[in-house]
This record gives C-alpha cells, structure tokens and sequence, in this order.
C-alpha cells in the first residue's frame, strides 16, 4: 500500500474526545473515526490489524475444534423472551419492531439463537460434543461509552459456544478456552491474567467487555489486561494466586469479639449521620456499627419487572458490594433510592434502623421492604444502629433478636489489605481491563428452549453449554495501550498492519533512490512481505514522524545518503540504532528480522496452569 493512496490521514493533533493513549494514538495514525459516542468507524490501517487479530482468534478455535458459524445480527425478540431475558436485561438491549409488528432485538450475544440451532439439530449424543463460534457485530447500549475503544455500544466479538453430554465435557472445553485465550492474548503481544468473574444475571461486566451479557451459569473467568486505566477493581492474592473481580471478590472478614446480647439502649447522637462521625461520637470502633444503604432494585417476576425497596446493612468497617447485592436478590438494576423514598418506609436517613420496619420476603407482593444483611452480621453482637430517629442511634442491635432480614447474605466489599479466602494473606488491588470472559452456562438455555437429546441409556437430557467471548475491538486498543512510546504505536509483528515501512527521501535532483524504493517496494510485494510505501512528497521529518506514529515494526529509508553509505537504512521501531544494509540483502535481512519478532511472541505463548480461583 502507498501512503499517497491510503484513505483517511494521520494528525498532528489529538482529538479533544480522546482521553487515553490507545484512543489518542489510533485516532492521530489513521486507524479509527468516531462517528458518535461509542461509534467508531475503522480505517485501513484498523482493519488490517483487526483481520489479523480474528485470524489468531480462528486459529486458536479451530485448535480446540471449534467450527465457525454466522449467526444473524438481528433476533426476534420471542427467543429472547423465552430464556426471560426480554424482562432481565434492562436499557441496554437494542429493542425494535419490524414492519409486521414483531418485536425484535439487535444481537448482544447469542446464547438464545444457539439454544434454538441446538433444538433444532441436536438428538442425540452421538452429535455430542460440538464447539461452535462467530465473529460479528454487537450492539449494547451502554450509557458511559468511554476511553476509545475500550468501552463502546457497537463493536466486534469472537463468541464460541460449546455443547456437552455432561459435565466433565464441559469442564473439559472450558479448560481448553483457558488455555486458547491465554495462547490468543500472548500470541497478540498482551499480557493478562484469569481472574474469577460474576456468574449472576447483573450486566455490568460483561456489557463492558464485549464478552456475554448477563448469561449466568456456574463458573466464570475473565481474562484481565493490569493497567491503570482500567475501569475494573481487581484482588489480587501473591501468596497463594487467588484472583478475582472486586464484584465478586470473597474475603476472610474480620471477626468480631464475641459477647452476649445486652439490651437495647437509646442515646443521643447529634449530628453524627455517617459512620466515622457516629463512631468518633460514641468512642467506639466502626466494626462495631452497623451502615445501612437503600436502593430500589429493579427485580424480574415473570415477565414482569416490579420495583422494590432494598434496605442493605453491613458492619460499619465494610462497604456494601452492589454487583453481590444485585446478585443476591436478582436485581436487573439497582439505584439509590431518594430521602423521600426512605421516609415513606419510616426510616430516617442518616439514623436508619431494621428495628421496627417490616419487611417482607424478596417475592412479595405488593409495596414494603426487602431487608438484606450481610451475613457477618448475625455473627456481630451488639452493634450500634439508627432508631429511625433524627439524632439518636440504638446500641447493642443484634440480629435474629431484635429485627430479620428477607435475605443473609455476602454482600460486602473486598478491598486492599483485605484477607485472602483462600489463605489468609493481605491481598491487594489493581486496575485492569476485561479482554475477554468464559462462562459455564450449564443447563440455564438448555432448560429454557427445550435443549433436550437421548443418552446412550435412552434417557432424555439437557444440552449442557458454556459461553465464551472477546471483543476484537477492545483487543486491539488494549494491545497498543501496552505498545506505544511518545512518538506513537509499536505493534506487535503478529498484528501489525504492515510488517514494513518503506520510506522514499528525495533529494534534489535525485532519480536514483526515487526509482530504488520503487524497485524495492515491487521486490518487497513479490516476496509476500507487507509493506507500507511512503511515496509522499513531504519532508523527512513528517515522515519519520509519521512512520514512528503508525508503529510497524521495522522501517527501511531509501536515501541518497544512505545510497552513498552502501545500501539502504533499517530501523527496529523499538530500538533507536540503525544500519545500512546492502540492497541485495534487503529481503533476506527483513525475513529474518521479522522471523527474530516472531520467535520472540511464540516463546510467549506457554501452558498455563489452570486455576479455579484465576492464575
């Protein structure tokens, strides 16, 4: 390709929407246009990187015998009513009618239309297993499109299903997607590790990642790249490598000192509306408080979704975990409910109390409250909690005696030092980006579409699947968030768009290297080496930038000065030496270079050992 021919142009300024690295240097080399937010359009230079990346993708699919597929972009909204997610999902799910008045979706994800190929092809367990996958356009309407390509509405994903006679199966193709992603990101230049991730119905996660929307199931990992721009809260464990999402992560919770009830005592506390105020006032530790956090949470009741009040509490030196509420009571969305709400319940915000408000069980009918404790509660005696009162709290609140709750449950947050589940060890915290997420779905769809064949026994069962997804998009602005330098991209030889960047520096007068890199640019082309020419009538200097900007890993510059020198310049776009190298050696010097480039991604891809709990 030549740079005089190429749609689209690099910039010398940065888009004033573009507020990381990745988003600023894919604008300013000419690989993406923002249409609208969370739109993007991809340019040549994109493209090619993206067919790369799915052609890594294929490979690795097709190694674990995955068969690709085409699976359509637009859903009638029946399947989806039929697994319930019609109900579940919430604004984010692209809702139309077509011209008969049918309602419809625009594809998420496809659990539904795979389910419904499964009950149409699948008898018996002799069809049994099978993997299948696709590469396609999503939509998902997120409302805080952000940071490029990272977080967008509409974009590419790698989604494979596999389809087991039983469990083993499925562990067994769950296992090998561990072991295929990690091959896929290693093989794309991407460090990342496998955290344990939300199997619930909440949306949060995967409709960042591009992954699976609120699929559910019995095991998750998502496949996480460490970066400080990462919207993900992860906790990390050295000791023992437990790993998790924040939203799910578990930990040893401090004990509290055990005691026996003592009665309940009415005190005065002015002023003191939060936690640190309430414990400062009355000299006691925050463990020994109770906090308690309102929402109404959005809940699925058949194909109705009703609104009910969730009154949270958590001992006062924790922080409530919304993903594990959401999870717990089956919410599809949840927001703080309003001071007015609050009152109408007869609580009093800020001097909140369970003590005297009814609450009913989590399907109830009608108006009232949902009352959720976290269950270190039952275990901590004698808390001090609100009296629904303006400026009076209640001490020695216990659990069980004084007030219950519709649900007990882990709804706490994990935070930095918090002490590892598994061993005890201060954990600590990083930020990371979700590249990609693998469920075991187990019978969720089976069930619900009727995924149903005969065993050899004659006996008929459900289809058992696990879902399993990577945005092609996020990938590669992943991907060059971790290969870049000042002077812009350095791409990894297996996804770099050109292999090659030829430049032509003209001198005056000088017919020679014009016709030199021509010569050289059809040799380059003969050998199958992809090269991108540099045939622009600019200056030195803008090309140069211009080539450090697109970050293909090698540059050659055709000169007079490097004509008069013997040859022609090379330069590795992450070195700063160069050398003059023959013309007749060119070709074979850039074979091995790029063979040198490659050996090094190869030697990174390695087993990986499988971890329940991550890597």
């Amino acid at each position: 390709m030549k740079l005089s021919q190429l749609f689209g142009q690099t910039l010398r300024d940065t888009p004033s929407e573009a507020d990381v690295a990745s988003h600023q240097l894919l604008a300013r080399a000419g690989f993406i246009r923002q249409l609208g937010a969370g739109i993007f359009s991809y340019l040549h230079l994109a493209k090619r990187s993206m067919s790369k990346i799915e052609n890594i993708l294929r490979q690795e699919m097709d190694a674990i015998g995955g068969q690709e597929i085409s699976m359509p972009v637009i859903h009638p909204a029946d399947l989806w009513k039929e697994t319930g997610r019609w109900y579940q999902v919430g604004s984010e799910m692209g809702r139309f009618k077509d011209k008969s008045g049918h309602d419809m979706v625009l594809a998420m994800t496809h659990e539904e239309v795979v389910a419904d190929l499964v009950r149409r092809e699948v008898q018996s367990y002799k069809q049994l297993p099978r993997l299948i996958y696709h590469i396609q356009t999503k939509w998902r309407d997120d409302q805080r499109p952000r940071a490029g390509l990272i977080r967008v509405r509409e974009f590419t994903m790698k989604d494979s299903y596999s389809l087991d006679a039983d469990w083993d199966g499925l562990d067994k193709q769950y296992r090998a997607h561990y072991q295929a992603y990690f091959n896929i990101f290693h093989r794309c230049g991407l460090p990342v590790i496998a955290v344990q991730s939300d199997v619930g119905m909440t949306l949060a996660p995967a409709l960042r990642s591009g992954a699976s929307a609120g699929v559910g199931g019995k095991l998750a990992h998502e496949f996480m790249y460490l970066t400080p721009i990462g919207e993900d809260t992860l906790l990390l464990c050295d000791e023992c490598g437990y790993t998790a999402n924040r939203q799910v992560a578990r930990f040893k919770k401090p004990s509290a000192p055990q005691e026996k009830p003592k009665p309940i005592e009415k005190v005065a506390t002015p002023d003191a509306h939060t936690i640190e105020e309430l414990a400062n006032f009355l000299g006691v530790p925050k463990f020994k408080t109770a906090k308690a956090v309102f929402f109404m949470a959005q809940i699925p009741e058949g194909q109705e979704t009703v609104e009910k009040f969730i009154f949270a509490i958590v001992r006062g030196d924790m922080e409530l975990n919304e993903t594990k509420l959401a999870n717990a009571i089956g919410a599809k969305e949840l927001r703080p409910a309003t001071e007015g709400e609050i009152k109408v319940v007869g609580a009093e915000p800020g001097f909140a109390s369970p003590i005297g408000i009814s609450h009913l069980p989590l399907a109830g009918d009608g108006p009232g409250v949902r009352v959720i404790v976290d269950d270190i509660i039952p275990k901590s005696p004698n808390l001090v909690a609100g009296a629904n009162e303006e400026g009076y709290h209640l001490l020695n609140v216990n659990y069980g005696r004084d007030y219950s709750a519709s649900i007990v449950a882990d709804i706490a947050a994990a935070d930095e030092g918090a002490a590892c589940p598994a061993c005890g060890s201060a954990m600590r915290a990083a930020r990371g980006v979700e590249v990609g997420n693998i469920f075991q779905l187990g019978t969720r769809y089976s069930d619900a579409l009727g995924c149903f064949f005969v065993d050899k026994d004659k006996q008929r069962k459900p289809v058992i699947m696990g879902s399993y997804g990577i945005g092609v998009g996020r990938l590669l602005s992943c991907i060059a968030e971790k290969h870049h330098d000042e002077h812009g991209l350095i791409w990894p030889v297996t996804v770099t768009p050109y292999a090659v960047h030829l430049v032509l520096l003209r001198g005056k007068g000088d017919s020679r290297s014009e016709e030199i890199a021509e010569s050289l640019y059809r040799e380059l082309q003969a050998a199958e080496i992809e090269v991108l020419y540099d045939d622009r009538d600019e200056s030195p200097g803008v090309k140069f930038n211009d080539a450090d900007l697109i970050g293909c890993p090698i540059r050659i510059t055709v000169s007079e000065r490097a004509l008069s020198a013997g040859g022609v310049e090379v330069k590795l776009r992450h070195k700063a030496e160069k050398v003059i190298v023959p013309l007749k050696e060119t070709v074979a010097r850039l074979r091995s270079e790029i063979a040198a480039l490659e050996t090094g991604i190869a030697a990174q891809v390695i087993p990986v050992e499988y971890n329940v709990h991550g890597n």
